[in-house]
């Protein structure tokens, strides 16, 4: 527990104080850190798209073998998303951080001088465990901006993600035509080694500090955001929200074990959040299938696989690959300026049922085969919208969790979705190529119902709410 600084006078809390600060330079340069994490992200997903027709071709591997690459890549990020989580919330978003970019630095590089099959399979499943911290930057970041402006300016940082697609995309155009994967490889590992040599530039968040009771750490942190964003802090003694509704409420907190993943992820699963945990890995296995399955429907229907469908669009060479997937990239510019303004001004739980609606919309009139530039135009809206749902349910995954545990729900979140992840080639994939476009919409739009009834059936709705530090029992 914290010291007892309450003692003497008047006092504020962590909340108060961060109105006090205010958005400013400070918070400016955390999300631009936090976003080159997503960058390094968005970038070691992507790449296999562009890497895995050159390997197939070098290498004589089978589709299995193709296929395989990406599979094991989200088999590191399901473990890996949990394990990140733990560790954040354990030792500190600081040491999860640097951990995070140890990992997935040396991993990319080593991918980079892969000799054969086998070793780049290892390498990037390390590669994937790695990037799967990437929910710890935008917690990390969360926990530094004021309850007012919380939710437009997390997803403000979650829109590096897009921009990290966008270039790798813009990357892979301009290199592998002339110098081949390996580049494409040692390039994208940039942000990767970026995000390590400019940790020495981050600080410990202050509510982190502040939920294991290390408050006059927080109290000096606090200060020198006030100083960098030149505001001031409220003249009295800082002390943490939990201490605060302990003097209101003796008894009724419980602090858990830091110390303990297991009773973290516990945590997760008592009775006062069991329901919201439940819903929320419900959407986001949802919400990644239909994520993943709309890239890949838009790549299965530009191939014109079937005989039977009208859809014709043609992809000559890997060129045209490339640049398909840069051009539907640019949908989730707007979905996700679209969620930033929704988020504030209709608040959390009717954003995430709207672009639901919204998504299930623009994929209803696929359920036949449409012209080209019609069935462009539909995915192009449907991806804007599914990405503006994955950006808003990761801010209400954040507000809805304790400090303590946040770490913890957005990583065990975030590892559930890879199910979806997993899920959504088998039925995209299977389906269009057999011939059965009507069936995979109509799995499609089923998972769109299911997620948007989970979204209602939430609890809370967590716009202009205080985070919670510690959770009360």
């Amino acid at each position: 527990m914290a010291q007892q600084e309450e003692e003497d006078g008047p006092v504020y809390t962590l909340d108060e104080a961060l109105t006090s600060v205010g958005i400013g330079k400070f918070q400016y340069m955390v999300m631009c850190y936090a976003g080159l994490g997503h960058i390094a992200e968005a970038a070691e997903t992507m790449i296999l798209s562009f890497i895995g027709p050159a390997l197939r071709s070098q290498w004589e591997l089978s589709p299995t073998q193709e296929s395989l690459m990406t599979t094991i890549v989200f088999a590191g990020m399901l473990v890996g998303a949990i394990f990140w989580g733990f560790v954040s919330d354990t030792y500190g978003r600081r040491k999860g951080l640097l951990s995070i970019a140890i990992v997935t630095a040396l991993s990319a590089a080593l991918s980079t001088f892969s000799p054969n099959y086998n070793w780049l399979l290892a390498v990037r499943m390390m590669v994937g465990f790695g990037v799967s911290g990437g929910p710890v930057y935008g917690s990390w970041f969360l926990e530094f901006v004021p309850s007012q402006n919380r939710g437009m300016w997390t997803i403000i940082c979650t829109g590096f993600w897009t921009i990290g697609t966008i270039l790798e995309a813009l990357l892979a155009l301009m290199i592998m035509p002339r110098l081949g994967w390996r580049w494409l490889l040692a390039l994208s590992s940039m942000p990767s080694f970026a995000a390590l040599l400019l940790f020495v530039f981050t600080v410990e968040s202050p509510r982190y500090l502040c939920a294991v009771g290390r408050t006059k750490d927080a109290c000096d942190i606090l200060k020198k955001i006030a100083v960098v964003n030149k505001t001031q802090l409220p003249p009295r003694k800082l002390v943490s929200s939990q201490l605060t509704e302990e003097l209101l409420s003796p008894g009724k907190i419980k602090v858990p074990n830091l110390k303990s993943g297991f009773s973290s992820l516990l945590m997760l699963l008592s009775p006062t959040l069991l329901r919201n945990t439940l819903l929320i890995w419900v959407v986001y296995i949802g919400n990644s299938f239909s994520y993943y399955g709309i890239i890949l429907l838009t790549s299965l229907f530009s191939s014109g696989r079937c005989q039977h469908s009208s859809i014709a669009l043609s992809m000559k060479d890997d060129q045209s690959l490339y640049t398909n997937v840069l051009i539907n990239s640019f949908a989730e510019i707007p979905g996700t300026l679209l969620a930033a303004i929704m988020v504030e001004k209709v608040g959390r739980k009717l954003s995430m049922a709207l672009t639901c609606a919204l998504n299930f919309l623009f994929l209803l009139p696929l359920l036949t085969p449409e012209l080209p530039a019609l069935t462009t135009a539909l995915l192009f809206g449907a991806r804007t919208f599914i990405s503006g749902s994955l950006v808003i349910v990761g801010v209400y995954c954040r507000e809805i969790y304790p400090t303590s545990v946040r770490s913890t729900g957005i990583g065990v979140a975030s590892s559930v979705g890879r199910i979806g992840a997993m899920l959504s080639p088998v039925v995209a994939v299977q389906l269009i190529r057999g011939c059965h476009q009507m069936a995979a919409i109509i799995a499609f739009e089923a998972v769109l119902v299911l997620s948007a009834a989970s979204i209602m059936l939430f609890s809370l709705e967590t716009k202009g709410r205080e985070l919670i530090d510690t959770l009360v029992v």
